[in-house]
């Protein structure tokens, strides 16, 4: 995957590098920006289940 990436981008090395780190930078901007807050409004933690293996566990035996 990433050598077929590295043969489309057009330039010699030094533009390839920099493109895929812009491309690289973009796709961080993503995440950080709008896909981790989107998938943190739907987390809801009181629900979550760190801990709660022990106590099941522990109320099976």
């Amino acid at each position: 995957m990433y050598a077929g990436l590295w043969r489309i981008l057009p330039g010699p090395w030094p533009v390839k590098l920099l493109a895929l780190l812009v491309l690289l930078a973009a796709a961080l901007y993503g995440l950080f920006w709008h896909a981790f807050p989107w998938v943190a409004g739907m987390i809801i933690p009181d629900e979550a289940t760190v801990g709660m293996a022990r106590a099941v566990g522990a109320a099976l035996l």
